[in-house]
């Protein structure tokens, strides 16, 4: 069995994991075996081992470079805008657009799969944090109206874990993206000046 150094991909790797990844946003990976992944994408499960020693291993990697290519996306959405108000809005909207092709069947097969659960609420633990150093920046820079930012920090943060929980899915109906947005318009409307 042969196995890279993670971060240290193929081409061909990459792109094999670039196709396992939509397949789990829009089946999930509980119900698939290895055999199935491997009927699915044409290759063998030696190909597949070297992503990952086991299914379960491979799905953690394969939701650990969902969140990879999100993050990009998203830091590359907030560097587009100059003005504070714009940089949170960018921030959270693109978390929504990143959550967007993701099934309802993949985030139950995140939230019940412990690993790739930790993976999750790891980068919104990361997200949370980023919002505060944006608040923090906006109210430096006189675009928000000075609030208590570990509060407000907080306060996003445990909406930001409840939708990543499947909380907020299943007391409003909306899907985590639109959950991202409406987090987005209520934060901004919420802290700007005017």
């Amino acid at each position: 069995m042969t196995t890279v150094v993670p971060g240290r991909r193929t081409r061909r790797q990459s792109e094999l994991l670039d196709r396992l990844l939509s397949l789990f946003l829009t089946q999930g990976f509980s119900r698939f075996t290895l055999d199935d992944l491997a009927a699915e994408l044409r290759c063998s499960k030696t190909t597949l081992y070297a992503l990952a020693p086991s299914k379960e291993q491979l799905a953690v990697e394969v939701v650990k470079h969902y969140f990879k290519n999100a993050t990009a996306e998203v830091e590359a959405a907030v560097a587009r805008q100059t003005r504070h108000d714009r940089r949170i809005a960018a921030y959270l909207n693109a978390v929504a657009d990143a959550l967007r092709p993701a099934s309802r069947t993949f985030l139950d097969d995140v939230a019940t799969f412990p690993p790739a659960r930790s993976v999750y609420e790891r980068n919104t633990r990361i997200a949370a944090d980023r919002v505060r150093t944006l608040i923090e920046e906006g109210i430096a820079g006189k675009t928000f109206r000075q609030v208590d930012i570990g509060f407000a920090a907080e306060m996003i943060a445990h909406t930001m874990q409840a939708i990543q929980r499947g909380d907020i899915a299943r007391r409003t109906g909306l899907n985590d993206a639109e959950a991202y947005r409406e987090l987005a318009s209520f934060v901004l409307h919420s802290l700007r000046k005017d």
